[in-house]
């Protein structure tokens, strides 16, 4: 399989794949480990793993940053931010370790329980089969493979097909850092069957899938029984702006918020409503500072918004942007590729309700701005959808800010800041047709782990 560089399409790489034997050789291995109890990993060895695995990272920065440029097309300045953030995680993690514990459950409260004494221990829950998606290559690798180590579960990763490359890296620095390495094993596969035998098998413990939602759906209603699963897809992220607002502190945010990694986020800013008193003046800076983004090579410090993952995706945001314009929307700057590879940063003024721009996921560098006169009827359209994930208000009146973030649907609401806002220790879920349980590495790792619990008769 030939790894590309996401700008141009030239070849980085040719890494070899697996095929069904290796699959089923890399279920055995994780499965070995798992049933040898004797064999589990003490709470001292795996924190220990992780701060020489933090510390490797951290010696291998700049090689990660540029390939997350390379072959997943994010910026260099923002893949730094990646890279400085998945050392971040992986300390969290070693660090939640230190003061997880099980609890004592109380006895005596009645006569039949008289006598005992009860207490709880903490489990891993099995084998964990991962499969991630290209847009963070190293930080999502890094929220799916570190909590397995932390909790004592076998972990088999499966990284985007674009973006092999980076996850590679990173395993194999997990066993540098000490993981014997049946423990964390790379599964490359660019075959949908062989990825679904990997996460269907009756000895998977946790299915841990980011990526689209009809491949994750579809993937879970195909668990084996008492298989756990955290699902982690995509909305079509609201936003509304008061007419309380500073316009000139809010356009830099909403702008980062929206054609970060050309729009390639699951919380990315794509629907602004904005009061009818400032959507003018609003959509005059916000359309100014869109224009003035530095388009181009990710590998180059300079630029600001980069590719998207394949010419494919390019080709699906022209239609849908296209689509919409031919509806009455208006197209106030971008609506056109920049190259094969690059969509121009795009801003639409009101696309209809029933246009995919309004109802789906872009994923591709377009925002669009809707107009309001109450603000009920704007958090009446955020709400419209059957996916909602993060939202966000701008407001400098208190009374907008509480009852937005109070009445919007939504799994956490920014208050003036934008909806792309994520630090690794807080929960990050999407609800409905968005994802299912909860990520964030504590979660994670609360959600990979079973509770045991032992109780003692006492003959006093």
């Amino acid at each position: 399989m030939f790894v590309r560089q996401a700008f141009d399409g030239s070849v980085i790489e040719e890494i070899a794949t697996d095929d069904a034997a290796g699959i089923a050789a890399k279920l055995d291995r994780a499965a070995a480990c798992f049933s040898n109890r004797r064999s589990w990993l003490p709470a001292f060895e795996r924190i220990e793993i992780l701060r020489r695995l933090a510390r490797l990272v951290e010696r291998d920065f700049e090689i990660f940053a540029m390939l997350i440029a390379r072959e997943g097309g994010k910026p260099l300045i923002d893949a730094r931010i990646e890279t400085a953030r998945a050392v971040n995680g992986i300390e969290g993690a070693a660090g939640e370790l230190e003061h997880r514990a099980g609890r004592e459950i109380p006895m005596g409260l009645t006569a039949a329980s008289q006598g005992r004494w009860a207490f709880t221990t903490l489990e891993p829950i099995g084998i964990v089969a991962a499969i991630s998606a290209f847009n963070h290559p190293l930080n999502l690798i890094v929220h799916q493979v570190v909590p397995a180590i932390a909790t004592g579960c076998p972990v088999i990763i499966k990284p985007a097909a674009t973006t092999p490359l980076t996850c590679r890296h990173f395993v194999d620095l997990v066993h540098a850092a000490g993981l014997p390495p049946d423990w964390c094993q790379l599964a490359v596969v660019d075959d949908n069957a062989l990825a679904e035998k990997l996460v269907t098998d009756t000895r998977v413990g946790f299915f841990s899938f980011i990526g689209s939602a009809k491949v994750g759906w579809s993937l879970r209603s195909k668990l084996a029984p008492g298989a756990r699963c955290a699902l982690e897809h995509g909305g079509a992220a609201p936003v509304i702006v008061d007419r309380s607002v500073d316009l000139g502190a809010i356009v830099e945010p909403l702008v980062k918020g929206g054609y970060y990694h050309a729009g390639q986020v699951c919380v990315s800013v794509q629907r602004i409503f904005v009061h009818e008193d400032v959507k003018d003046d609003f959509l005059a800076r916000f359309t100014a500072r869109v224009k003035t983004l530095r388009v181009g090579d990710p590998a180059l410090p300079e630029t600001e918004m980069g590719p998207l993952i394949l010419p494919r995706e390019v080709s699906r945001v022209d239609d849908w942007v296209k689509a919409a314009a031919a509806a009455g929307a208006g197209i106030v700057t971008g609506g056109s590729r920049v190259s094969e590879h690059v969509y121009a940063p795009t801003v639409v003024v009101e696309p209809p309700a029933d246009a995919r721009l309004s109802r789906e996921e872009v994923f591709g560098p377009v925002t669009c701005i809707y107009g309001y006169s109450q603000l009920d009827e704007a958090i009446a359209r955020a709400n419209s959808l059957p996916v909602a994930f993060q939202a966000a208000v701008f407001a400098q009146d208190i009374d907008v800010a509480l009852r937005a973030a109070k009445l919007l649907d939504a799994s956490a609401v920014m208050v003036n800041d934008h909806t792309a806002f994520r630090v690794d220790w807080m929960p990050f879920a999407g609800r409905h047709q968005s994802g299912y349980g909860v990520g964030g590495i504590p979660f994670t790792m609360h959600d990979m782990t079973s509770e045991k619990m032992v109780v003692f008769k006492m003959h006093v």
